[in-house]
């Protein structure tokens, strides 16, 4: 090998490592919710993040379904919207418009949906690290909510995902 090419080599080696070391974290992934009860797939969809449930530990309705739904997916059933309560849980959206904030590994402007109470939140999202997801829904003003912490899934086999 010639001296040049092998000095060429040589720097491009070393600089692959640290070009991967100074790659923003990135909310981009698969998260489970604090209570480790769903899977939400975090997806950038034209500069805004979104997110939807992707895994659930328990996608039925339980054996003593007072409506008698007992093994059927669990619907959106609480939606104030009639017309959106026959969708299933597994694979709904839940969050919506997130965008980079001034604040690095901060997205703000979202909406967050939660189908247990049929509501919808104002958002933000924070990243801790590369490998939790501080996430906070609000009515009106930060101050008035509540966060919960997500970490990131990196055996999606163990999920079921691909």
């Amino acid at each position: 090998m010639k001296p040049l090419s092998a000095l060429i080599l040589m720097f491009a080696t070393l600089a692959l490592p640290g070009a991967a070391w100074s790659a923003e974290p990135s909310p981009v992934g698969w998260w489970l919710v604090q209570d480790g009860t769903a899977v939400i797939q975090v997806e950038d969809s034209g500069g805004r993040l979104t997110g939807r449930t992707v895994w659930m530990k328990d996608p039925t309705y339980p054996r003593d379904d007072a409506q008698g739904r007992a093994g059927q997916p669990l619907l959106d059933d609480a939606n104030p919207d009639p017309a959106k309560r026959a969708r299933q849980r597994l694979g709904l959206q839940i969050l919506s418009g997130f965008r980079p904030a001034e604040e690095k590994g901060t997205y703000d402007g979202g909406q967050v949906y939660n189908p247990r109470d049929g509501k919808t939140y104002s958002g933000t999202l924070t990243l801790i690290g590369k490998d939790r997801l501080a996430l906070r829904g609000y009515v009106l003003v930060t101050l008035i909510g509540k966060t919960q912490t997500w970490t990131r899934v990196t055996d999606l086999a163990k999920y079921g995902l691909k």
